[in-house]
């Protein structure tokens, strides 16, 4: 179903084609004109199906902007929950300049309250900054409309019970509230008879989660290791169309910025490009004249591509979902497909998440060496160079050549074109790729701060040449200008997730 027939205004529909959905997911189709009609639901719903747009759309929809008061709230488990849910808020409802704010634990709490001053109507927090602010009065709920509480299992897994009560206690009796969650126990249903009217359930079945066409592997390494490991397997793998995942924007930058300093023909998308660069970009990928697109989750949501041979996990997803939505986007049409997902030392409990919930054991892989990447650089040339013959237009340079092999040794021209169609070796072109907060380990059954949960090539035709002078797919030259660099919005936060 289009979003056009859910009901939403004009400026929601331009947010939302900017955002780059396409079509409302079966969460989004089921619970909008609900909500907009201003019922309480229950929604069953794993992560990555869309829910935060399914409840945050009729949110910003009801919004009064003349209002200053906090009109909606929205309960998250996690800081990095919280302030992608905030996010994603802040980008829909910025035609309608909706004023969204977030709050969590483990973070300057005066910040928080200067910021408070600016009156959000839209207030996302995690359950015990959300209490620390109410006891010190710097946020009122007495004039709250909506009330959600998203991934309620989770929170109640946590230990924040009784936070929630205490805070749904400080918002007005006559409310809409909202309610999701991946599973249904006891305790869920209880707090759905206790603090909802007579609430609608949407039940949103699992997607599936993997698939046989997918070999799944990771490799442990350091942070610090990780781009140089990830250019030496582009080099021994020889993918053809790849996606490279990264958890924030600022990583996305730096990662294609990276590729594109070693050779790659790469570019990277993310929520503060304009949609014109990024369907520009997006249309280079699918035409095959772009061979790696790094991305984050939300930009690379309802992306639908075929031909992806290869998934790099260059940061391992917090949540399995995630995980489960990024490798479904190679492995498609009956075509095989390669996973590949680098994980920290602290960050192997996660991996281990993941092969729970899709019954898969990925596979160890051993870093390649400097010299391996070299053969399979070589290797590659090699394939470029029987293409490059077997084309029609060789035989007018046939007389050069057989003067070039008249004043120069066969073996030194070879050598030299192989020279041309490789890169040089990874430690020859130093590329910073700033670190990031590493996930937290995981802890179940108390609050921790409100931490849980997260610190929540393509080679074809000559494609990996070195940078300002390579050729794409059909020997067609390219120049790499034009890489946007992203400007944050007011609420510049460093955080797991991009969008």
């Amino acid at each position: 179903m289009k979003f056009s027939e859910l009901g939403l205004s004009q400026s929601l529909l331009k947010a939302i084609k900017r955002s780059g959905y396409e079509e409302a997911t079966p969460i989004q189709e089921q619970t909008i004109p609900m909500v907009l009609k201003g019922q309480d639901v229950i929604g069953q719903a794993q992560t990555g199906t869309g829910k935060t747009a399914a409840f945050g759309l009729p949110i910003i929809e009801h919004v009064d902007t003349d209002n200053p008061s906090i009109q909606a709230i929205i309960i998250s488990p996690t800081r990095e929950l919280a302030i992608q849910t905030q996010e994603e808020l802040y980008r829909l409802g910025k035609d309608k300049h909706a004023r969204v704010q977030v709050v969590y634990g483990g973070a300057d709490i005066r910040r928080q309250v200067k910021n408070l001053k600016h009156h959000p109507q839209i207030l996302v927090g995690t359950p015990g900054r959300l209490r620390d602010h109410l006891r010190r009065h710097t946020v009122k709920l007495d004039h709250i409309q909506t009330l959600v509480l998203d991934e309620a299992d989770e929170m109640l897994n946590m230990g924040f019970l009784e936070d929630i009560e205490a805070i749904i206690k400080e918002t007005p009796a006559k409310r809409q509230t909202l309610l999701f969650s991946a599973t249904m126990p006891p305790e869920i249903k209880k707090i759905g008879e206790q603090f909802m009217t007579n609430p609608e359930t949407v039940r949103i079945k699992a997607k599936e989660l993997t698939t046989d066409l997918v070999d799944q592997y990771y490799v442990r390494a350091r942070d610090y290791e990780k781009f140089d490991i990830m250019t030496r397997l582009i080099d021994v793998q020889d993918p053809d169309l790849t996606i490279v995942f990264g958890r924030t924007k600022r990583r996305v930058d730096e990662l294609s910025k990276g590729l594109i300093a070693r050779g790659y023909n790469a570019a990277g998308i993310h929520g503060d490009l304009t949609q014109e660069r990024r369907t520009k970009i997006m249309k280079k990928f699918k035409n095959g004249d772009l061979d790696i697109l790094v991305a984050t989750d939300v930009a690379a949501r309802g992306l639908d591509i075929s031909g992806v041979t290869h998934v790099y996990n260059y940061d391992i997803p917090s949540d399995p979902d995630s995980y489960v939505h990024r490798i479904g986007r190679t492995g498609r049409a009956g075509h095989h497909g390669t996973s590949l997902t680098f994980v920290t030392p602290n960050e192997m409990e996660y991996l281990h998440e993941i092969e729970k919930l899709t019954r898969v054991r990925m596979l160890p892989l051993k870093p390649p060496s400097a010299e391996e990447a070299f053969k399979g650089q070589v290797a590659s040339a090699f394939n470029d160079i029987d293409e490059l013959i077997a084309q029609d237009s060789t035989d007018r340079y046939r007389e050069a050549a057989e003067e070039l092999l008249e004043t120069h040794n066969a073996a030194d021209l070879v050598a030299a074109l192989l020279n041309d169609m490789t890169k040089e070796a990874a430690s020859e072109v130093p590329v910073k790729i700033t670190p990031e907060r590493p996930l937290p380990r995981r802890h179940r059954g108390n609050k921790r701060n409100d931490y849980h949960g997260g610190n929540h090539y393509r080679h074809h035709n000559g494609g990996r040449r070195r940078n300002n002078n390579y050729r794409g797919r059909g020997g067609h030259r390219h120049d790499n200008h034009g890489h946007s660099h992203s400007s944050r919005h007011a609420f510049n936060i460093r955080h797991r997730k991009e969008d």
